[in-house]
């Protein structure tokens, strides 16, 4: 059962009743809404498979290349696929239903029951483990949580102005310095949640037991408001590592393909290069995924 929380012209948190845990319920599953990512999904799922996550629920909206068959065939029985090509509003208010936000709750309610952790992250977007040699591992500990905060590692272009040869991680590896940034659009979060316990959605805030509080990856609990805080910020066992940009080229392709919910283009364009600018401001180097794949022994994941 889903509410839903109406905000301007938009809908952006829904609330819901969590599913009754399964007896068997285990592992880390991963939630992603994807459109047209042939090119790159191939090593984000792959990644992914090797850091440990049991499951992908995958949900289309609108592929109209070979994304679908790229994950398939990388990660042969772990994804499930759902349709999810649609753009909702309110009857009432015409206000628009977020998608991508519509899509974690469906996932939560339908196959949340199966899992001890679920997240909910993009293509751009790799969860790392720092020191363990996988995420359940790196989560070892933490059995008693419901809501682990993880602030986005921001990286940029890293001088490529069209799509270099053998992917994403080898090639991009310098970000911006400071994840708790005050710049516009650096600082942010994405969850890794009990879904057992999960009673609203948003993109970047998860509410657990009618709470919006959270741990970092140390375990140190903090309101919605106090994730903003340096003082929360941690990456000690789990670092989230955001490729916002990729090349120039892809850049510009991004934004010609406009946000997740009806924006004006030339918003849309502002918000996008000033959040580029702020990334690029101090880049240091971070090779942090390239070494967890190091460290198990991977080969080539491209």
């Amino acid at each position: 059962m889903f509410r839903l929380f109406r905000r301007a012209r938009h809908i952006t948190r829904l609330g819901l009743t969590p599913p009754r845990p399964a007896a068997d319920r285990h592992g880390l599953a991963v939630v992603l809404i994807v459109r047209n990512e042939e090119t790159h999904i191939a090593e984000w799922a792959r990644f992914h498979a090797l850091a440990g996550v049991r499951a992908f629920h995958v949900y289309d909206n609108g592929c109209t290349d070979g994304t679908l068959a790229a994950l398939h065939a990388a990660v042969p029985g772990m994804a499930t696929v759902i349709p999810w090509d649609q753009k909702l509003t309110d009857a009432r208010s015409g206000a628009e239903i977020h998608n991508q936000v519509l899509a974690y709750a469906h996932a939560v309610r339908n196959f949340g029951a199966r899992y001890r952790w679920m997240t909910f992250i993009d293509v751009d977007e790799f969860l790392v483990p720092v020191a363990a040699a996988s995420l359940p591992e790196a989560l070892e500990g933490l059995e008693a949580e419901a809501n682990i905060s993880l602030p986005w590692h921001m990286f940029g272009r890293n001088g490529h102005q069209a799509m270099p040869a053998g992917g994403v991680l080898a090639n991009y590896t310098r970000r911006n310095p400071d994840p708790m940034s005050d710049a516009k659009g650096l600082r942010n979060f994405k969850m890794i949640v009990d879904p057992c316990r999960v009673t609203a959605m948003k993109v970047h805030s998860i509410e657990t037991d009618g709470r919006a509080d959270s741990i970092n990856d140390r375990g140190q609990r903090t309101s919605a408001q106090g994730r903003e805080a340096q003082a929360f910020y941690s990456a000690d066992r789990i670092q989230l590592n955001h490729y916002y940009t990729r090349s120039d080229a892809e850049l510009r392709a991004k934004i010609a393909r406009g946000p997740n919910l009806t924006t004006p283009d030339a918003d849309h364009l502002r918000r996008v290069m000033r959040k580029v600018e702020n990334i690029e401001a101090g880049e240091i180097e971070d090779r942090s995924a390239l070494d967890f794949l190091a460290r198990i022994g991977a080969g080539t994941i491209v």
